[in-house]
């Protein structure tokens, strides 16, 4: 059931950042959890391993409104070394695919709008605005004194990708942006590796030799602290491979998937979303991309099994209903994450601790 969201797609990014949370997540109600958390995640005792990954919280008062709601895994949304711009407006669409987007349907334009239905899907472009490091230093701290018992707060962050920036003033950037994130106390960080796009090579995450060179640097600047790795989809099994391999000797997480790229149009068919012509292709989030999602978790289980690999994982993508959290759960994932289901449903993380409280 689709309920008004906590992220307004109607206003600005920065008048959500102002004026936000909405809907539920703006009455004050506060769920109680009952008994003794009995769930770890990295370390720390949680009620039920489930949480919204880094996107929809953007500030201390939407984490704050989300663990009062029994989300126990809030990750503040990714921010940089220093201040960069929202993409211009609107950020969120609607779309409304029949069934699993799959890559040939992806290869396809994707009509967007503004009608959200069920099953919810989106497209969101927001290029990953920051505050300046100050001011997210700050509202980090008051974000991690909102956490309840049997609930934490994850700091997600990334490198600034900038013209004429050599591959080691970017590897750089990563590390002074972990150690920022580090000096604000949050118990667990995660680079975001599925949003910086370095050219040639797209994301991030996809030049395994970059990743495995900024992973280790950010390693060597945060410590013992707790680090997921956020990734996208790998299409092929050895790249797969490699990141466990990566994330096996640096990190102690690994958070996917992100989104699925799609070419996004109107129903005139003229370029969506505002702006260059890089806001032609944009991210798919919702429940039809959860196949790609628990086929991924599904695949990692496998190698981290075979491997005796130690790391954890966390299942992200489509989680709009209480059987998707299960169906990442029963693929091998130790944590779930839901953005887009969550934003159209304060209740979610209730839900699911009704319909599966031992899982």
């Amino acid at each position: 059931m689709l309920r008004e969201p906590f992220y307004d797609p109607t206003i600005s990014y920065e008048e959500n950042y102002e004026r936000g949370p909405f809907g539920a997540f703006a009455d004050g109600e506060i769920y109680e959890q009952k008994g003794k958390p009995s769930h770890s995640f990295l370390g720390h005792k949680v009620y039920t391993p489930f949480g919204i990954p880094a996107g929809p919280l953007l500030n201390a008062a939407f984490c704050k409104a989300a663990f009062e709601k029994g989300f126990d895994i809030c990750v503040y949304k990714t921010v940089r070394s220093d201040a960069f711009p929202c993409h211009p407006f609107p950020n969120v669409l609607a779309i409304h695919p029949k069934g699993d987007l799959t890559f040939e349907d992806l290869k396809k334009p994707i009509i967007a709008d503004t009608k959200y239905d069920e099953p919810l899907s989106i497209t969101n472009s927001f290029g990953v605005p920051s505050k300046k490091a100050s001011v997210w230093q700050e509202d980090v701290e008051k974000a991690i004194q909102a956490e309840g018992r049997g609930q934490v707060l994850v700091l997600s962050f990334m490198g600034t990708v900038s013209s004429d920036q050599s591959r080691q003033e970017f590897i750089d950037d990563n590390v002074l942006a972990a150690r920022l994130a580090h000096e604000t106390g949050a118990r667990i960080l995660e680079i975001n590796l599925s949003c910086p796009n370095i050219g040639n090579e797209g994301l991030v995450c996809y030049d395994l030799d970059m990743t495995e060179a900024i992973v280790k640097g950010v390693r060597g600047a945060i410590g013992d602290t707790s680090l997921i790795l956020k990734v996208g989809y790998y299409r092929s099994d050895a790249d797969l491979a490699r990141l466990a391999e990566i994330a096996n000797e640096y990190a102690d997480s690994i958070a996917g998937i992100n989104t699925l790229q799609a070419e996004i149009r109107d129903q005139s068919g003229a370029q969506a979303l505002p702006g260059s012509t890089a806001r032609l292709r944009s991210g798919i989030c919702g429940a039809s991309i959860r196949w790609a999602g628990v086929e991924q978790i599904r695949r990692l289980a496998a190698i981290r099994e075979k491997k005796s690999y130690e790391f954890s994982i966390e299942g992200v993508g489509g989680v709009t209903v209480p059987e998707d959290y299960k169906a990442y759960r029963d693929a091998g994932a130790d944590s779930v994450m839901s953005a887009t289901g969550a934003m159209w449903d304060p209740y979610l993380a209730q839900e699911i601790k009704k319909a599966y409280p031992d899982a």
